[in-house]
């Protein structure tokens, strides 16, 4: 991804917005946090935004706010970004995995239920890859278990299900606004969205050390979670951009869709989207198309917002990554270790071959590059250096 391709017109806003606030003297939780706030309220349609200093604090905040401490477990899959199951083990909790979905790559709601026992506190679904979760079986469990529900829309700004955003569903949403994000910051910040009125006021005392209303008066144990107004300030002009950001890389996502599908290379993952079953799959029961090298990524419900465009290569990932690399065509592995396998997690006790699904995409997932204002050459670039990775032309 490149950072430094920024429109003209977006140049001059960015910079008039730190002259403003650098002419303001006012850098800590000032107006421009509560003007981003506010736009990012009505973006998303629900009551509270809290502007935080990462997405990785905003789901730390959560836990804590819902008061998930030593004692409790909280389910997540294994399949995601560290800060997941990191954040739930930062306040003393457990993390609980549970396996994933083959071509939606979620979390299934049917594997979750049945990692539930009365220790049980939460779920963290995460919309992966700016695709929805199965909110609707989350909702159940949460409605059956009487548990929290913190949506990690961390790939996920701008992503939908029906009339709702992602982060808007469950308890409390958490998002990240690290520079590659459909809503990118100019460095590290992130937002907690929650229509509790109890749960907005306790966020916003632990993003200052745990202090109400009374300057040096702690009744929390909090910390310094603050966002800049510096980085307020940068987010607030692009919110105005979003949804046309996300519009091209849906449009770049079309693209290599329908580039791979007339090489020859590629399908539509023929694997079930199973995150509506009632039982356990097994693997033999997938992959009935093994001829194809790769499989491409499908919108299964509501609005993708595609951060990140992940194929499945079935034979010689590795390889082909260090050939596209050659290329000058980089591209990354998200995530090459599910969490179960990573070492800091060993004492839970969990085997390889516990979360076939995930431990099966890890050696599969290949994000190519699909950022708005990459070039429609460059998309072709991608495409001819895949096809002649394996023998095709393009």
């Amino acid at each position: 991804m490149d950072l430094k391709r920024i429109s003209a017109f977006e140049k001059k806003s960015l910079e008039e917005a730190f002259c403003r606030v650098l002419e303001s003297g006012r850098y800590i939780l000032s107006g421009e946090v509560k003007k981003f706030e506010d736009s990012v309220s009505r973006y998303l349609d629900i009551k509270h935004c809290i502007g935080v200093s990462s997405g990785s604090d905003a789901i730390l905040l959560a836990l804590l706010a819902l008061g998930i401490g030593p004692g409790d477990k909280v389910l997540c899959p294994t399949f995601t970004f560290f800060a997941t199951a990191g954040s739930i083990a930062r306040v003393g909790a457990q993390p609980v995995f549970a396996d994933v979905c083959p071509r939606c790559f979620q979390l299934s709601p049917f594997e979750a239920q049945s990692r539930i026992d009365s220790y049980t506190r939460g779920i963290i679904p995460v919309h992966l890859f700016g695709q929805c979760a199965e909110m609707a079986g989350f909702k159940k469990i949460k409605e059956k278990n009487n548990i929290f529900i913190i949506e990690d829309s961390a790939q996920a700004f701008g992503a939908s299900l029906g009339n709702k955003k992602a982060g808007a569903v469950g308890d409390v949403g958490c998002f990240s606004f690290f520079p590659t994000k459909n809503l990118a910051a100019l460095g590290e910040a992130g937002l907690v969205v929650t229509a509790s009125d109890e749960i907005a006021r306790t966020i916003r005392a632990l993003r200052v050390h745990g202090s109400f209303k009374v300057k040096y008066s702690h009744e929390l144990i909090g910390g310094n979670f603050r966002m800049d107004e510096l980085q307020a300030a940068f987010l607030d002009v692009r919110l105005n951009a979003v949804d046309k950001l996300i519009e091209e890389r849906t449009k770049n996502a079309q693209y290599y869709e329908q580039a791979f599908l007339s090489s020859g290379l590629a399908i539509p993952c023929p694997d079930p989207c199973l995150c509506q079953a009632d039982q356990r799959w097994e693997m033999n029961n997938l992959e009935k198309d093994g001829c194809y090298p790769l499989y491409l990524p499908q919108t299964v419900r509501g609005r993708h917002s595609f951060n990140q465009y992940v194929i499945r290569v079935k034979k010689d990932r590795d390889k082909l990554r260090a050939y596209l690399n050659d290329q000058g065509i980089q591209t990354e592995i998200y995530y090459p270790l599910p969490l179960h396998l990573q070492p800091c997690f060993s004492s839970l006790g969990y085997q390889k071959g516990d979360f076939p699904i995930a431990e099966k995409l890890s050696q599969e997932v290949l994000a190519l590059p699909i950022f708005p204002g990459i070039l429609e050459e460059e998309l072709e670039r991608v495409v001819k250096g895949v096809c002649q990775f394996f023998g095709r032309s393009f």
